[in-house]
């Protein structure tokens, strides 16, 4: 009995030496084929991520869709205007230009115009009366009363009053400051000193 089961256990030891090699090649990890493709293994939320880079090539929000302002005739360099507009009239296109009524009749030229100190017309100085300029009268036309049709091709004018020239010959002369001046200055007289002094030589007797 006893040498039966030394026999028993005997072919179990050898049974278990002979199948171990192979169930060990089983289970040992293959090694890795080159050509294989490599799988990536799943992220660690707990890692840092790394940054992301912007791409330049793309419009960063609505800041990069909004075009930017076309620069304007005014303000074209460092403020300065470079180019009249269509709406800006230049000074020297009302002097000399004639001042029509409504029955487009020339009743006077402008000679002049006054001016704030801080920008902004006043009044047209139309001359009325006389003849080439000799014998007339300055007188302050409102702006309000004045019409100003401009040509945006060329930038002339022509100016329209309601004014008539009867109304302008019967209206008070306009005065300027240096006029104005000249009235209030005291009108004195500057005559010679007499001279007493007697210039004849006396010869001593």
């Amino acid at each position: 009995m006893t040498r039966k089961l030394l026999t028993t256990v005997a072919a179990g030891a050898l049974f278990a030496t002979a199948f171990a090699p192979a169930a060990f090649s089983q289970t040992a990890a293959q090694p890795a084929d080159p050509a294989a493709p490599t799988q990536a293994a799943p992220a660690d939320p707990a890692a840092p991520k790394p940054p992301i880079t912007p791409d330049v090539t793309k419009p960063a929000g609505d800041a990069a869709q909004a075009p930017a302002p076309a620069a304007t005739t005014d303000t074209a360099q460092a403020g300065y205007i470079t180019e009249q507009a269509p709406d800006q009239i230049s000074a020297n296109t009302y002097i000399g230009q004639s001042v029509y009524n409504g029955n487009n009749e020339s009743i006077g030229s402008v000679n002049d115009l006054i001016m704030k100190k801080d920008g902004g017309l006043v009044a047209a100085i139309v001359g009325v009366g006389g003849f080439l300029g000799i014998g007339e009268k300055n007188v302050a036309v409102p702006m309000d009363k004045i019409t100003v049709a401009q040509n945006t091709q060329d930038g002339s004018v022509k100016l329209t009053t309601s004014e008539t020239a009867e109304s302008l010959k019967a209206a008070p002369e306009f005065k300027t400051l240096a006029m104005q001046s000249a009235e209030k200055a005291p009108a004195t007289g500057t005559a010679l000193p007499t001279d007493a002094t007697s210039t004849g030589s006396t010869t001593a007797k």
